[in-house]
């Protein structure tokens, strides 16, 4: 699943916690700056995959008419012009394995920086890295329609889209996340 911008701090949040809490991981600085080095990475990742959907989307637009005329589907050629672009653009494809590179080098950039310390194999703390972005991203959908059900219920109805609407929410938002362990 593609990992949107505005979770990215949450999920650097969740691996903080998710990493505090595994047992066999001491933390010598403390969450916060596992949290910020999980974010950069997110991060630059995101901004490379956005990068690269901006070229494939300039290249579909300068052949919009040859496209046309061959009925070829948008949608299709998106993906087959994003999958030759992606090694260029350092993008990895399969989320799966996106996510395990990703888990790599924030568990070596922490270690590095001597964030933290342990005594298992790396890859066994890889996983805790690796689990705590999947389950965010499993949970993300669920915890947004609970915030939007409670804002449906408040006396004053709320536009969404308004500005006190996404105040509210990204209240209500974060206090779900603490409620669930995965915001401190």
């Amino acid at each position: 699943m593609k990992i949107r911008l505005p979770h990215a701090p949450y999920i650097a949040n969740k691996i903080a916690i998710d990493i505090l809490n595994c047992g066999f991981v001491t933390m010598l600085k403390g969450l916060e700056p596992v949290a910020k080095v999980a974010e950069d990475f997110i991060i630059a990742d995101i901004k490379k995959e956005t990068a690269l959907e901006e070229r494939v989307a300039e290249i579909l637009e300068q052949n919009e008419d040859e496209m046309e005329f061959q009925r070829v589907d948008r949608r299709s050629m998106f993906w087959l012009i994003k999958k030759k672009l992606a090694k260029e653009y350092d993008v990895i494809l399969s989320y799966e394995d996106r996510f395990n590179s990703i888990s790599h080098e924030i568990l070596e950039t922490c270690w590095k920086k001597d964030y933290i310390e342990y005594n298992v194999s790396e890859n066994r703390v890889k996983n805790v890295v690796y689990t705590a972005m999947e389950d965010y991203l499993a949970n993300f959908e669920e915890i947004e329609n609970d915030v939007a059900d409670k804002i449906s219920h408040y006396k004053r109805k709320l536009v969404p889209g308004s500005e006190e609407y996404d105040l509210v929410f990204e209240r209500l938002y974060e206090e779900e996340l603490r409620h669930r362990g995965m915001l401190v």
